[in-house]
């Protein structure tokens, strides 16, 4: 399933008007969407309202030097996992002050999907401190181009979620 550019646009859009309603900001930690996610917030004017900032943490060593994610998790665990999403929210949440950060980090391809991690897993995770954080993952199908629009609606969709909820 393509996530259109009218979807994307459309749940940016959303999120945006929920954040400005309900006097909260956001900020991203990417990995696998590179930025996307942060790039749609941002298309709508007055976006600086609710968007504190984005960190692109694709390489190991930027997680941990940007977003202080440690460097036993992405050796027990790996960059795609869920302690991994969970470590990269706190350090956006730390590094940004924002109320809501989502982390998310995926093997997008075409190569570098393994038997326990195939092409199209994301791992995503939202939270406003690290003890209300979700994590979640989720398998996508298609190309490259299909799994990372896949995983930046899920990723706007699932923030949009929880800041319903706290």
């Amino acid at each position: 399933m393509l996530a259109s550019d009218q979807e994307l646009e459309e749940a940016g859009n959303r999120l945006g008007e929920r954040l400005l309603t309900i006097g909260r900001t956001v900020a991203t930690a990417e990995s696998c969407t590179g930025g996307w996610v942060a790039k749609v917030l941002t298309d709508r004017a007055g976006s600086s309202a609710y968007v504190l900032g984005g960190l692109v943490t694709y390489s190991n060593e930027a997680k941990q030097g940007l977003l202080g994610v440690t460097r036993k998790s992405l050796d027990e665990h790996g960059a795609v996992s869920e302690p991994v999403v969970r470590e990269m929210v706190a350090g956006a949440l730390v590094a940004t002050d924002a109320d809501v950060a989502v982390a998310i980090s995926g093997v997008a391809g075409p190569g570098g999907g393994s038997e326990d991690k195939p092409v199209g897993t994301v791992w995503f995770a939202w939270g406003s401190s690290p003890a209300s954080t979700v994590a979640v993952v989720k398998h996508f199908e298609g190309d490259r181009d299909q799994v990372r629009r896949q995983a930046v609606l899920f990723a706007l969709q699932g923030v949009n979620n929880f800041v319903d909820e706290v």
